[in-house]
């Protein structure tokens, strides 16, 4: 009769431990014995003692051993039983800390949030009034920066607990927010931040540009992220072909810079609320430059919705005094403030 429960295990298996594992994995990441030790601050003979272990033990249980040296100087050879069981180790060491993980942040011990460059401030208020609680209960808070574009990622991944951010809202497909619970702190539309001189500047007003009218501009804009979703909500996959991009960008103050400096002439597309931050004077780096609101008559209704985001379900799991939902609301608080204010 075949054995059940833990007696099935084999005594090598049991006797193999986390940190071998994890040694194994830096050996197969950095090739060698001594590329792995500086890895993991260790000396190369501590590294090659568990390497050795690991070809014992599971040569003996598999019928062959995991790695193959290749002489000196040279990488180790990963054999087929050595790729797989890297894979296992990998999988059972995310296992084991997405478990304690998630039994933290079940108890409250950690918090992870992340926040895009321009919603850091309204985050960093609502954490300042938060933090003598968490200090008292040894709550481990992490703040990130997080991209626009991975905004939702980073939550489906439980990297993140809660981002504060911007996403764009296109008509229609609202079912992407489905599996988020949201505090919307404003929504509006595009802006252009421009060196061009108003007669260059076609328009219905002083003030504004049509966004059919985009296309004739030279144009600066990112390379992904939000402004590409809103130039491929109206324009298509293939908006580069009908825009004159005058200079693509990764980040915006480069594309201030390229403003500001006359180095390129023409118009950087931004969300309304850097605009009105540029203009305002609290954006020294897009300072000088002309605004224009894009006023969308082609394709479909598209947003952006600045505001705080956590996964459905999460809040309610937990109660009112956990880490998240202290933190939930005190930026839902700051956000009651400022509509009032406005």
């Amino acid at each position: 009769m075949a054995l059940t429960g833990p007696t099935q295990y084999p005594a090598e298996l049991l006797d193999t431990t986390m940190d071998q594992l994890r040694t194994l994995l830096a050996v197969y990441e950095t090739g060698t014995a001594l590329a792995a030790a500086r890895q993991l601050g260790r000396e190369q003979s501590s590294v090659q003692k568990q390497l050795d272990t690991m070809n014992r033990t599971f040569g003996a249980l598999c019928g062959e051993a995991l790695v193959l040296k290749r002489g000196r100087g040279k990488d180790v050879l990963f054999t087929a039983t050595g790729e797989h069981l890297v894979e296992l180790a990998r999988s059972t060491l995310s296992a084991w800390s997405d478990g304690i993980n998630d039994a933290r942040r079940r108890l409250g011990r950690t918090l992870s949030v992340g926040s895009t460059r321009y919603t850091l401030g309204f985050l960093l208020d609502a954490v300042e009034r938060v933090s003598d609680i968490y200090e008292r209960r040894g709550v481990d808070l992490k703040v990130t920066h997080v991209r626009t574009g991975d905004l939702f990622a980073r939550l489906q991944s439980k990297e993140l607990d809660l981002v504060c951010g911007s996403i764009v809202v296109t008509e229609g497909q609202e079912a992407e927010l489905d599996p988020y619970e949201i505090v919307e702190w404003r929504r509006s539309g595009l802006s252009i931040l421009t060196n061009l001189p108003p007669e260059k500047l076609p328009g219905p007003s002083a003030d504004t540009v049509n966004a059919s009218d985009l296309p004739a501009l030279p144009l600066v804009v990112s390379a992904g992220g939000l402004i590409a979703r809103f130039l491929t909500a109206w324009y298509g996959a293939d908006f580069r072909k009908v825009m004159t991009i005058a200079a693509e960008i990764e980040a915006a103050h480069y594309g201030f810079e390229l403003l500001r400096s006359g180095l390129v002439s023409g118009a950087m597309l931004v969300t309304r609320g850097i605009a009105e931050a540029a203009e305002s004077g609290s954006l020294p780096e897009a300072g000088g430059l002309r605004r224009l609101d894009v006023i969308g008559d082609v394709g479909p209704r598209t947003e952006v919705l600045v505001g705080v985001f956590t996964r459905s379900g999460d809040r309610a799991s937990y109660d009112a005094g956990h880490p998240l939902n202290l933190l939930w609301d005190a930026l839902a608080k700051d956000n009651e403030r400022w509509w009032l204010s406005r």
